[in-house]
């Protein structure tokens, strides 16, 4: 018989070989429990000889540590997942920073409006080592299991029993702001992310103190990280307030379609509308005009949430910073 045609050595065939109950061979070669000297030696001599290799996926369940780490998403709709490119950079960091644990990561979706029943099955599932969540609403943090602690961290927001990894997203939007404001404009609104995500609050907390104490007024729309969502947003804006000479944009793709809908009503920018985004996407650098952005560090962040859990650091708060990129657009 060729020799990648052998059958797989089981622990059935080390039990047999060593003359002890498959129970015994378990608990030798995982260490999960007692077992005298002598079947000690006879398993791992009979182990050795069968040329025996432990299941990694079996022993990571026997000692409790599973077998793979699932990034949870909240979204409205699961399809939001699968188009949006920053969920994509979270992922393919997280997969990076566990590859050289042994550890596979799973994308799951959670319902924006009922996420208790998804966090529950995670928290029963012994192959789940861990948790990464992804636009936490505080519904979501809430409705996080016990069973679950220790074993989550969260980007976007957190709580005393969830730590947060994230990028400074506050500094961002002072920084932004104080640029446009360097550059004599004095009618900015902002398009601004969903109301149902945390994160996206302390970006608007910064820019309104910052218009606030320049005495400016405050000009705050909803939005979301689209495109379409910028183009929508700036058509509002320059219906609502004809005077507005800056766009500040919660996200770079929601600048590019601000840029879009301003030049579309016969407006110029920078010299009529002043855009600015945050993300520094590469796509940000090539528009007409280039994009003044602020960079968001997104592998970084995945591979510190995921190592935190990995090392089991439960460091309440990780900011990462924000570096002020500018460009043509503002």
């Amino acid at each position: 018989m060729r020799e990648d045609h052998r059958p797989a050595v089981t622990i059935e065939h080390v039990a047999r070989a060593a003359g002890v109950s498959r129970a015994t061979v378990s608990r030798v070669l995982t260490g999960s429990g007692p077992s005298s000297a002598d079947a000690g030696q006879r398993v791992r001599a009979a182990a050795e000889r069968l040329g025996y290799t432990a299941d990694p996926v079996a022993r990571a369940l026997v000692h409790g540590r599973g077998t793979r780490l699932v990034v949870a998403v909240t979204s409205a709709s699961p399809t939001e997942l699968v188009d949006c490119p920053y969920v994509s950079r979270v992922v393919g960091s997280t997969a990076q920073r566990c590859a050289g644990e042994g550890l596979g990561v799973a994308l799951q979706w959670l319902p924006l409006g009922a996420p208790e029943p998804t966090l529950e099955a995670l928290a029963r599932d012994r192959s789940v080592a861990g948790v990464v969540l992804v636009n936490t609403t505080r519904r979501v943090l809430a409705a996080v299991p016990p069973r679950l602690a220790g074993r989550v961290t969260s980007i976007g927001a957190g709580s005393p029993t969830v730590p947060l990894v994230d990028v400074d997203t506050g500094a961002a939007a002072a920084a932004l702001t104080a640029h446009l404001l360097s550059t004599g404009r004095r009618r900015i609104a902002m398009l601004a992310g969903p109301p149902w995500l945390p994160c996206a609050e302390r970006p608007i907390a910064a820019h309104r103190a910052a218009v606030r104490a320049a005495g400016l007024p405050e000009r705050v729309l909803a939005g979301d990280f689209t495109t379409e969502s910028g183009r929508r947003g700036a058509v509002e804006a320059l219906r609502r307030w004809p005077d507005t000479d800056a766009l500040y944009a919660i996200c770079d793709e929601t600048a590019l379609g601000a840029i879009q809908a301003v030049r579309a009503l016969g407006r110029r920018v920078p010299d009529d509308v002043a855009v600015t985004g945050f993300d520094d996407l590469p796509l940000a650098a090539f528009s007409g005009p280039t994009l003044t952005t602020a960079t968001h560090p997104v592998e970084q962040i995945a591979a510190r949430a995921a190592g935190s859990l990995l090392d089991r650091d439960r460091t309440p708060v990780t900011l990462f910073p924000s570096e002020l990129v500018v460009r043509q657009s503002a």
